[in-house]
């Protein structure tokens, strides 16, 4: 146990100890292990997005087991899935890693401006499954996030009395938000502010482009003089919204791209001040080989080695 993973674990002055022991499982595991920063590999792209779009590039994903190995053999903190490639894997893989279990999950197959994932999974298959938390997408800015603020709120309850930690990935969307709106840093720190007074552990956001979305929040931010002008600016002010920073933020890779760009963003990310990455098709649509070498990149940046 190291002194910085003392001081996040204090920052969850509400949570019992089992709750505090998943956080520094999370947290002491992996090459990032004691840092306080960490590199999760999400993989419920295949539910989100459908097999061929998600792992066509890299026909190995198909399997469950393939990311179980990515996620172990290139140290991540932690993998994260649905109910179904967890069940598939897990006794084989049993206190290899810690996992996370994605409790509600969307498909493709039928969109609106206004949306929210199923639960498709809960509370008592985290804990047979020896997860370490569960995860959970909220979409601030839909018109129902009624329904997912109080099915957290539920599940969140439910997972912290089970001694578990909480991820949510916040993702705003809705009818009155536009495409450049879901990633402009004003709805971005929003969204980690949710995240955060929803009682998330773990926060995952976009990293946020300098568009302002809000008219009343560009108005403050002009006259605060808030700095967006770099991504570290912007990834400062995400995790300064999530209670000053008191909040373990992370960040998604997003879309499939080039490593130079990963590893540009990544840096930048780390220079303000991110926790870490959530990062998935950038990792498992690469050959295993090259996404072990690209996770050392990003580990490497968030412990402050040049690469």
């Amino acid at each position: 146990m190291t002194p910085r993973v003392r001081e996040i674990l204090s920052w969850y002055g509400a949570d019992n100890i089992g709750t505090l022991t998943n956080l520094a499982r999370i947290m002491n595991h992996g090459r990032l292990k004691g840092t306080g920063k960490m590199v999760i590999l999400p993989v419920d792209q295949g539910f989100e997005h459908g097999p061929a779009r998600s792992f066509a590039k890299n026909p190995d994903g198909y399997d469950p087991a393939y990311h179980f190995e990515l996620a172990i053999e290139s140290g991540c903190n932690a993998y994260a899935a649905p109910l179904g490639a967890l069940e598939a894997c897990a006794r084989d893989f049993a206190g290899e890693i810690p996992l996370i279990l994605k409790i509600n999950n969307s498909d493709s197959l039928y969109s609106n401006k206004s949306p929210i994932s199923a639960l498709t999974s809960g509370v008592d298959d985290a804990l047979r499954l020896g997860c370490a938390g569960i995860g959970f997408t909220i979409y601030p800015g839909s018109s129902v996030r009624k329904e997912m603020y109080e099915e957290i709120m539920a599940a969140s309850k439910r997972a912290k009395e089970a001694g578990l930690a909480v991820v949510i990935w916040s993702y705003a969307r809705g009818e009155q938000i536009s495409k450049d709106g879901e990633t402009a840093i004003d709805v971005i720190a929003y969204s980690a502010h949710v995240a955060a007074q929803l009682g998330a552990h773990i926060i995952k956001v976009k990293p946020p482009t300098a568009h302002l979305e809000q008219e009343a929040a560009k108005k403050v931010y002009q006259a605060q003089g808030i700095k967006i002008t770099t991504l570290a600016d912007r990834a400062r002010h995400v995790v300064q919204s999530s209670f000053a920073g008191k909040r373990i933020v992370i960040f998604s890779g997003g879309e499939a791209k080039g490593t130079e760009e990963i590893l540009s963003e990544v840096k930048d990310l780390a220079q303000g001040g991110a926790f870490g990455s959530i990062m998935g098709r950038n990792a498992f649509q690469r050959p295993k080989k090259e996404a072990i070498e690209l996770l050392h990149k990003v580990q490497e940046a968030f412990a402050g080695k040049a690469l």
